[in-house]
């Protein structure tokens, strides 16, 4: 009898042994499942390798909102002899833009104040400013009149687009409020960010959750202008580090991400997805997903 029993518990504990790695093999396949986003499109890579990651319409051209504002500002920063510190007067044209635009979101910049080029570019990417989308055009942009010194920098969007190798991306617009020819896709915005990624201010920028600047007034005093990332994966999100959100009518809601950990970084796109919420829990998988490939 004792013998049976023996042979019983190590039967059972066999078993359970067994049981136990089933467990932890279909716990692990759960969590590298790929992914079901409710964005339309979807993309990630290992910005590292450039791997492809995981893909959804990742080449199907679609509007793409504010996420438009990473190519000003990686247009504004592969200018030669950039100054960052060189100053812009606000002008009136930039506020009336906004008023006359029902989408167009702000950074409440006020006319007369003297802002750096340093400043616009948080202005336009913390709080998605469209208004300082125009500026950074109207400054950076080539021309006798503020129209041709922003279709100028339009096309300067244009051309960076087409030496990254994006065919399937057209901007007709600084700030992503287009007009029937402003898209890209989830690949294409994915492999312009990474390339954005490589200046040093535009990490910086990108992954600050909130900052407060000191501006010039038309008075010569001053005032503090505080803008916060409308990024929510910012706090959210263990190893974050950028990138943009966007949103429109026809845009739905975007969002274009990257996080690292463990030395490892992954960097994707999520555009057309149902809601704020969506959009960020969608980025959240596909970096959960990017993370264990």
């Amino acid at each position: 009898m004792k013998g049976l029993r023996r042979v019983s518990a190590v039967a059972i504990t066999a078993g359970a042994v067994l049981t136990a790695g089933a467990f932890t093999a279909s716990a692990q396949a759960a969590t590298t499942a790929t992914p079901t986003i409710t964005a339309q499109g979807g993309y990630v890579m290992n910005n590292g390798t450039g791997k492809s990651l995981f893909t959804k319409a990742a080449d199907t051209r679609r509007s793409t909102g504010s996420t438009t504002k990473i190519m000003t500002a990686r247009v504004v920063l592969a200018q030669p002899n950039l100054n960052l510190d060189a100053k812009v007067t606000v002008q009136k044209a930039y506020s009336d833009y906004i008023v006359d635009n029902n989408w167009a979101s702000s950074a409440k910049l006020i006319v007369g104040d003297k802002v750096t080029v340093r400043q616009l570019l948080y202005g336009l990417m913390l709080p998605s400013g469209c208004d300082a989308a125009y500026a950074l055009a109207d400054k950076f942009g080539t021309g006798s009149t503020r129209a041709a010194r922003v279709k100028s920098f339009i096309g300067k969007m244009n051309t960076t687009a087409k030496s990254l190798g994006l065919t399937n991306t057209h901007f007709d617009s600084f700030d992503g409020i287009g007009h029937g020819a402003n898209y890209s896709t989830p690949r294409d915005l994915t492999k312009l960010a990474s390339s954005a990624m490589k200046y040093s201010t535009f990490r910086t920028v990108v992954k600050t959750k909130s900052t407060k600047r000191k501006v010039t007034t038309k008075s010569g005093g001053y005032r503090y202008m505080s803008w916060t990332n409308t990024n929510s994966l910012l706090g959210s999100y263990s190893g974050t580090i950028g990138v943009k959100t966007g949103s429109g009518p026809e845009a739905k809601y975007c969002l274009v991400f990257a996080a690292t950990r463990d030395g490892k970084t992954v960097i994707g796109t999520v555009l057309a997805s149902s809601s704020v919420d969506n959009r960020t829990a969608d980025a959240k998988k596909l970096m959960n997903y990017g993370f264990t490939k």
